[in-house]
């Protein structure tokens, strides 16, 4: 079976999740859909953003690389298909996160993190 792509997640960095995603509500009329102090995501009508912390720090920056999460169903024939030409290993699919994926995730050349997700609901109505 094939790998379909369905959508993408920006994710911005943040200083204060809890700020920003007033901010996002007040200014655009977004509305909380999950998360905490570090992570959180939000959505308005068919677009959905997450917000990440970042400490502004050396080693943890509040500017520099973005990060976007590509969601798709089926995830495993596009890993497979990236591991054959030798683009990830074999052991960086994680299955089952705690948050309820499976998911990889590399660097693009200019140091942006590109994340391809599947959410594990998502696979689980593709076998019923």
């Amino acid at each position: 079976m094939k790998t379909t792509f369905i959508g993408a997640v920006p994710v911005l960095p943040s200083q204060d999740i809890s700020r920003d995603l007033k901010w996002y509500e007040d200014k655009f009329g977004f509305v909380r859909t999950f998360g905490d102090h570090m992570y959180a995501g939000m959505r308005l009508e068919e677009v959905e953003v997450h917000l990440q912390w970042h400490a502004d720090t050396p080693d943890d920056p509040l500017l520099g690389g973005s990060v976007v999460r590509i969601f798709v169903k089926n995830i495993e024939p596009y890993f497979e298909s990236l591991v054959i030409k030798g683009i990830l290993k074999p052991e960086k699919l994680r299955k089952n996160t705690p948050w309820g994926t499976h998911e990889f995730g590399l660097y693009d050349l200019n140091n942006n993190s590109i994340f391809i997700v599947e959410d594990i609901d998502s696979s689980a109505e593709k076998t019923s």
